[in-house]
Order: structure tokens, then sequence, then C-alpha cells
């Protein structure tokens, strides 16, 4: 889907038009090949630059083209469509190309979303270089946001784990520990990408914007030392369930070993007195009760013993 967005300099308002104009912003949403050639075609961006971002994959990077600038960073997505929510990353390419500035990505992503809504301050589509500061900016509290969600949904998960062991709760913690990695990868690669924009002098710089741009750097490190923190304690966890879930194995199967071996004595004692041989109280009135005497006698010092030894 391609989405043209321009604003007038006076209003700060930002309205939907129809054409490709200079000055305008062009939100790809998962394009077709029509709308990709399209827009190569009016703003002389390579087809190769804007299917970068359409690569799941792709990593985050810059790089310049014929005074073009492409800029790919990872943005936290949510799979709202599974039982439970499913964490995981996206690319996001942002290019600045003449009078133009394209961003490109697989899905609606909620980073883009809030300048479209007008929940961003200060939002100024003309200027490029603070637009792009502010969508770094955005994309690293959306990140602290998800990664503040998936510590509630840990601690939840865990307490429901207490009261009882199911895979449904372990495997919903594996998912919650893979995203936490993703988000850590994603956090660090973006973080070369914020470092290496502020050196790059084909991206003009202005001391209004640097202000924000520290803001950048600062969320980003705070959202990157959260998700090795929460990664960690995650990594952790799921050791103490797998040790905890080992030893209730074990606590089982040595009680089934114990009352296995209790009922193997009055078995084996039946048995041999089930035997088509003559045997003792053969033929006696009492010999049935001296047996169960027997079985009695032998069992109840065994069971002691086992209690003794806590095997129950």
């Amino acid at each position: 889907m391609l989405n043209i967005y321009a604003m007038q300099s006076q209003s700060r308002e930002l309205r939907k038009i129809d054409e490709i104009t200079p000055g305008a912003w062009l939100n790809l949403e998962n394009p077709s090949d029509k709308e990709l050639e399209e827009v190569a075609e009016k703003t002389g961006v390579g087809e190769d630059m804007l299917k970068a971002a359409l690569d799941e994959e792709e990593r985050a990077r810059i790089e310049t083209d014929d005074g073009n600038t492409l800029i790919i960073v990872d943005i936290p997505v949510i799979d709202d469509s599974a039982e439970w929510y499913v964490y995981s990353t996206l690319p996001l390419g942002i290019i600045t190309a003449g009078d133009y500035f394209i961003t490109v990505c697989l899905r609606e992503t909620a980073v883009l979303g809030d300048f479209i809504k007008g929940r961003v301050r200060n939002f100024d589509a003309n200027k490029r270089t603070r637009f792009i500061y502010q969508i770094l900016y955005l994309n690293a509290i959306k990140f602290l946001h998800c990664l503040k969600q998936i510590d509630k949904t840990s601690m939840r998960v865990q307490q429901t784990l207490h009261r009882s062991m199911k895979n449904k709760e372990l495997i919903q913690l594996l998912d919650l520990e893979k995203a936490l990695v993703y988000f850590s990868t994603s956090l660090n690669s973006n973080q070369i990408v914020i470092d290496r924009l502020r050196a790059m002098s084909t991206i003009k710089h202005y001391e209004d914007d640097d202000e924000i741009l520290d803001d950048v750097i600062v969320e980003n490190k705070q959202a990157i030392e959260m998700a090795t923190i929460y990664r960690d304690i995650m990594s952790g966890t799921m050791d103490a369930f797998a040790s905890v879930i080992s030893n209730n194995q074990n606590t089982v199967m040595k009680f089934l070993a114990a009352i296995t071996i209790i009922l193997t004595i009055p078995t084996i004692i039946a048995s041999i007195w089930g035997m088509n041989v003559g045997v003792p109280f053969a033929g006696t009135v009492w010999g049935f009760w001296a047996v169960i005497g027997i079985i009695v006698a032998v069992t109840v010092p065994v069971l002691i013993i086992m209690i003794k030894k806590r095997m129950f």
C-alpha cells in the first residue's frame, strides 16, 4: 500500500494527497511491484533500495547511492493472531531522496502511525533530519514499552507455572525468551546505525535537533540494558523451571518405584503359595490367614524403612 502525505509549513497539518509531488512523504506498507515501480520512477530511487527493507532478515545499516540515503533500523512488532502476543522485529527503511522522504516496511507500524495520527509533538514533515530523529526516538520508546510488557507477561506466566506445570506456559516463556534475543540483537544494531548517523555528512545536522538525537541515544541504550537484564533473568528462570521439572519427575519416579516394591512383596508370596505343588498350610482351615500374616509381616517393615528414607 502506498500512502502519500504532505504538510504545509504554516499549518503543520499532515494531510493525505493522491499524487506524488516534491516535498511529499511516501509511506510504503507491504507495497506491490506496481507501487514500487511508480515510486522508483517518480523519485529516482532504485528499486533495490526500496526493496531492501522488505526482507525480514535485512540487517540495520546505512548506505548512500546517487545522492540518496537509506537508513534501515529494526522496529518491534506484535503478532496478536496467536493464542498469546508474540513479539518480534521487522526492518523499517527510511530513504531521503532529494525532495522526497520515503518510509518502507512490510506491515503497518505503530511507530509511523503516531506521526500520521498527529500524536508526536513538534512534528514537521518538511524538516527531514528532525523527522528521522523523531522516528528513531519513537522506535526506542516502543522497544521500551514492549520490554515492559514482556516482563509483566513473564511474571504472570511464572505465577501460573508455580501452581501447575503445563506445556502451554513453558512454550509461552520460550517465545518471550526468543523475543528478548531478537530485541537485544536489533537494539544493538540500531545503536550502531545511530552512532554512524551522527557522523554522516550526507545528512544535514542542525543544532536545534541535537537534543532529540541525544534523547534517542539515551533511550536506545536504556532499552539495550533492559533487554539484556530481562534476557538474563528469563534465561535463569527457564533453567530454574527445567530443574524443577526434572526434580518433580525424579520425585514421581521414586514414588512409583516404592509403590512397585511394596506391591511386589505380596505378589511374590502369593505366587509361591499358588504353585501346584505341596506347600505349607495346604489343606488347613487357617492356611489362608497364615499366608496373609506372612505378607503383612514382611511388607510392614519394608514400608516403615521406605517411609524413614522418605521414599513417599
